[in-house]
């Protein structure tokens, strides 16, 4: 897969960075926001990994290399970015 991907730098609790490649993004009508789905960066096509997501401000990305992203609390907005993840994930395997 010769496409360029976007990467991500994440900053944990502890301090240390950690870079994200950007899976996908999506706007959800009926929430009006915008979602980013991200994996650890440099892991294998078939390896099991950890997916994250969070609501992003794609304006305020790109404008600020801080910020942007916001953890997703609510159970309805998370179950419906599971949705989408498992229908993109499925398109991907056609």
């Amino acid at each position: 897969m010769d496409e360029e991907q976007d990467i991500i730098t994440l900053i944990d609790d502890n301090g240390d960075e950690q870079l994200f490649e950007v899976l996908f993004t999506f706007k959800a009508e009926d929430y009006g926001k915008s979602y980013i789905v991200l994996y650890p960066a440099g892991a294998g096509e078939d390896e099991e990994v950890e997916m994250l997501a969070y609501i992003f401000d794609p304006d305020e990305t790109a404008e600020s290399t801080e910020g942007g992203l916001t953890p997703i609390e609510d159970d309805d907005e998370w179950s419906m970015v599971e949705e989408r993840l498992n229908q993109f994930l499925d398109e991907q395997e056609d």
